[in-house]
């Protein structure tokens, strides 16, 4: 297996690819590379020759480190949004079994990747608790699985090359997966993709410094931030602790960005404008970020900015 700091100064650039399901090929290909999820979405980033692939790489290892059974070469999708969002309140879809059987029915209304997925990992509801609370399981599904429809929405004005899709289910055959699907899995994949993607992005920025000659500093930076997120403990998803240190990451990674700014006149312009286009990407997750991380100083004693 290659280690992935040398990786980043040594492999040469990939070519450009022009389609997501070439960007695919081309991440398993370098992630069959790596041992750990992580280095496989920072590796993968590196060979991404745009951000919205890079992203690709990340969600995919993302899923990867929560769920590792998956075959390595489907790609996966999490069906989790509604018409009322994502909250567990908000999911209306169902899970329903009898004789024997398990199958999920509703819609979702915006599944990132649906459209090149194989597998669907669907959150669903399982009827509700003594308390009125809505259970939540996960279960797989197979997009090319009867009463699955997948229908592409329109691009998103970032990362336009990633494609949403709205998904909806007719008593489509199901594999429920262990445990709660709020407790054990959508809450503990937000912070996990988040380290996911942000370590991606951070692979394809190398590239880029490598490829615009940028300053041998900046090089030493973004390596620095690579070493960070490798170090996070995703074994520990929900732990204050590195709820804490990604959100100093993040908050070093934006400091990095803002010295990079007089750089980009160095790149290439077609990199330059996508990059410009894309950096919206970062901010999707920004508020439910800064929720979890205000939660988490709490939960270890410090009520505000400067007392604990």
């Amino acid at each position: 297996m290659d280690f992935v700091l040398d990786y980043l100064l040594t492999e040469p650039p990939g070519e450009p690819v022009d389609s997501v399901t070439a960007a695919w090929a081309r991440h398993r290909a370098v992630a069959a590379r790596f041992a750990a999820p992580v280095d496989a979405a920072v590796a993968g980033g590196f060979a991404a020759d745009r951000l919205g692939f890079a992203f690709l790489s990340g969600y995919q290892e993302a899923l990867r480190t929560l769920l590792p059974e998956f075959p390595a070469e489907d790609a996966v999708a999490v069906s989790a949004t509604e018409a009322g969002g994502a909250h567990p309140s908000a999911i209306r879809t169902v899970l329903t079994e009898r004789d024997g059987a398990v199958t999920v029915s509703g819609t979702k209304t915006f599944t990132t990747l649906g459209s090149l997925a194989r597998r669907l990992v669907v959150i669903a509801s399982a009827g509700a608790a003594a308390d009125g609370r809505n259970m939540l399981r996960a279960a797989l599904v197979e997009t090319a699985a009867p009463g699955v429809t997948v229908t592409d929405l329109p691009a998103v004005p970032f990362a336009p090359e990633i494609p949403h899709a709205t998904v909806t289910f007719t008593d489509a055959p199901a594999t429920p997966l262990p445990g709660d699907g709020y407790t054990d899995f959508l809450k503990p994949f937000r912070t996990i993709e988040d380290v996911h993607v942000l370590a991606a992005a951070l692979g394809w920025l190398v590239r880029v410094a490598r490829e615009s000659s940028w300053p041998r500093p900046v090089l030493q930076k973004l390596l620095v931030l690579v070493a960070a997120v490798r170090g996070l403990d995703l074994g520990r998803p929900g732990s204050p602790g590195v709820h804490i240190a990604l959100g100093g990451v993040f908050e070093e990674f934006a400091r990095v960005v803002d010295e990079l700014a007089p750089l980009w006149e160095a790149a290439d312009p077609i990199a330059r404008e996508r990059w410009e286009r894309d950096r919206p990407l970062f901010g999707t997750a920004g508020r439910v970020r800064a929720q979890r991380l205000a939660t988490a100083w709490r939960a270890v004693g410090f009520d505000d900015e400067t007392t604990g």
